[in-house]
């Protein structure tokens, strides 16, 4: 009896290699996704078993899978086969149960992708065999089949140009890829792909031996995964290595073990990265395509658990081994400390544990709070650096929060803890600190600073003298956080239209006028005898130059008008130092 499809099968075929599956290597998936569902409806009890024969083995060029399943009569056939799509006849038939894996139907249909031609052969009870055969133009035909045993066999004639997805070595690397995990006896030829043992259920080493041959790295540790609510269970493997939090991974999800995709997103949280995941679940519900996961509030749920579980890892390793916790946060204290960001769990357990950097050298925020009381902190590296030694030597505690999180967890908190004193320390704060030259030394000093005032007043720059530590600094550039802004608000006049510089214009009368200063310690030796030269065109190089000097030891940026300076400085310095008249300039 010959008949065609009710939908056009090569409209079929091609949105389903185009537009729902990634690869036709998911044919493999979808056949066994099939035979397990029909072995399911047996009942419990049933040993199944599930044999597929290659191109290779079947002398024939076709591939052939057998299952012993509950198999199909030619009623079920017509209704399964013979229209795509219509889940309330695969309810009547039995096969909506949430025990099974996947659409008959659809699952079927992926064969096209490799073959030209498909026949299903199959029994149900004592009913009469049946033969379906469908044909990649659209036609189909059903007649009785050849007396066999209770069961499906599925055989299919590949298309050309598609004869080695049906090769054996491809079909055994795509069972075993797809169905190791599955509750059935699966052969390839004559061998077993399935393992009979979900990997998490595994002694210890042959977990980590599980994790090198499958995800390509022996785990740090590995964290038992259990969700009841999506059936889930599963481990979550601990990456040995930093990884770049932008970068991802996925996850390895079966769902009812047989394997969804190797590279599901979503299932963990973002801060989770240092975590690579492999799960099976019985009530996640897979997309159309059967390769992720889709995003409900299920899925929700399971990812918010599986948090709460690696959360619950980590502080048991801060009361039962920290020394192991250490070595965890050398490796991922990124992941840490964005979770810290939102968990007080967390945020306690990086004040405790997660060491710093600080101008005292690295110690946790716990340990710097009992020493110095306040949290006081630089929010930028290059503020740090600038500041970091001077800092030192006044005796005032500084902490890097350069560094992703650090400066937002030190004011987290603050805000959490009313116990705990969090500052951001401001460059010109350190000028309280210093001391001021005694009133004889500041009236000897007023020429020689006018005329240093005089050479920086084009570079928007205060001098100053002060005495301070360490007395091997001569000098010192601060820029107030008003200073800074005031010159980004500066650029950006620079750069604007009319019609918005008008606007910035009337915005300037608002702005501090703070200028930066160059802070000269008056303890240093080279500074004292700087200000004690006679020659005020020497002593104006000398200020210039310890004015370069200054920016680059800390780190600020260099504009233009300060490259020139410390050209010209520097060839003024030279011109001064080396005797006989100036050289003069190639004229050639």
């Amino acid at each position: 009896m010959s008949n065609t499809f009710q939908v056009d099968l090569r409209g079929i075929v091609d949105l389903l290699s185009h537009h729902l599956y990634a690869s036709p290597r998911v044919y493999v998936r979808e056949l066994l996704q099939n035979a397990v569902d029909a072995i399911t409806a047996v009942g419990p009890e049933h040993e199944g078993v599930v044999v597929i024969t290659s191109s290779d083995r079947s002398g024939d060029g076709t591939l052939r899978i057998d299952d012993n399943g509950i198999g199909l009569t030619e009623a079920q056939v017509h209704e399964l086969l013979a229209t795509i799509g219509r889940s309330s006849k695969r309810d009547e038939l039995g096969f909506a149960r949430h025990e099974f894996l996947g659409q008959f139907g659809i699952g079927l249909l992926s064969c096209f992708l490799v073959a030209d031609e498909i026949r299903v052969h199959t029994r149900r009870g004592d009913a009469t065999p049946v033969l379906w055969t469908g044909y990649s133009d659209g036609r189909y035909d059903v007649r009785p089949g050849d007396d066999r045993e209770p069961g499906t066999t599925v055989t299919l004639m590949p298309r050309r140009g598609a004869e080695h997805y049906l090769t054996a070595e491809t079909v055994a690397e795509l069972a075993g890829t797809y169905g190791a995990l599955l509750p059935v006896r699966v052969m390839v030829d004559d061998r077993k792909v399935t393992v009979g043992t979900v990997p998490w259920n595994l002694p210890p080493e042959s977990r980590m031996a599980y994790a090198e041959r499958t995800l390509g790295f022996r785990p740090f540790d590995v964290i038992e995964l259990d969700v009841p609510a999506a059936g889930l269970t599963g481990a979550a493997f601990v990456l040995p290595t930093p990884v770049n939090p932008a970068t991802r991974g996925g996850h390895r999800v079966y769902l009812k073990r047989m394997l969804l995709s190797e590279s599901i997103e979503g299932l963990l949280p973002e801060w989770a990265f240092f975590a690579r995941c492999v799960v099976d679940s019985t009530e996640l519900r897979p997309t159309a395509s059967r390769e992720a996961l889709y995003d409900d509030g299920l899925l929700a749920e399971t990812r918010e658990a599986i948090a709460d579980q690696l959360r619950g890892w980590l502080v048991r390793l801060s009361t039962t081994d920290p020394r192991r916790l250490a070595a965890f946060l050398s490796i991922h204290h990124l992941g840490v400390k964005a979770l810290a960001l939102h968990d007080d769990e967390m945020l306690r357990l990086v004040e405790q544990w997660y060491p710093m950097q600080t101008n005292m050298g690295e110690v946790t925020l716990a340990e710097f709070r009992a020493r110095h009381g306040v949290l006081r902190y630089a929010s930028t590296a290059d503020e740090f650096r600038q500041l970091a030694a001077v800092a030192a030597a006044q005796d005032v505690g500084l902490i890097n929060g350069g560094y992703v999180y650090d400066a937002e967890l030190i004011q987290r908190l603050a805000l959490v803890d009313p116990e705990v004193r969090a500052e951001r320390l401001d460059p010109t704060d350190l000028t309280t600190r210093f001391t001021a030259v005694d009133t004889e030394a500041e009236l000897r000093l007023r020429p020689f600073l006018a005329a240093a005032q005089r050479r920086l007043d084009r570079l928007g720059c205060e001098v100053v003298v002060r005495v301070f530590d360490p007395v091997t600094l001569p000098a010192l550039y601060l820029v107030s956080r008003e200073a800074a802004f005031q010159d980004e608000f500066t650029a950006s006049r620079d750069q604007a239209d009319d019609l918005w510089g008008g606007v910035l214009d009337a915005l300037a009368r608002t702005v501090p006028s703070d200028r930066p200063q160059l802070v000269l310690n008056h303890r240093n030796p080279l500074v004292r005898r700087v200000t004690a030269l006679g020659d005020d065109e020497l002593a104006g190089l000398a200020v210039e130059s310890l004015y370069g000097q200054a920016l680059l030891l800390g780190h600020h940026p260099i504009r233009p008008s300060d490259a020139a300076l410390l050209t010209t400085s520097f060839l003024g310095l030279l011109d001064r130092a080396v005797p006989g008249e100036s050289h003069k300039k190639d004229q050639d």
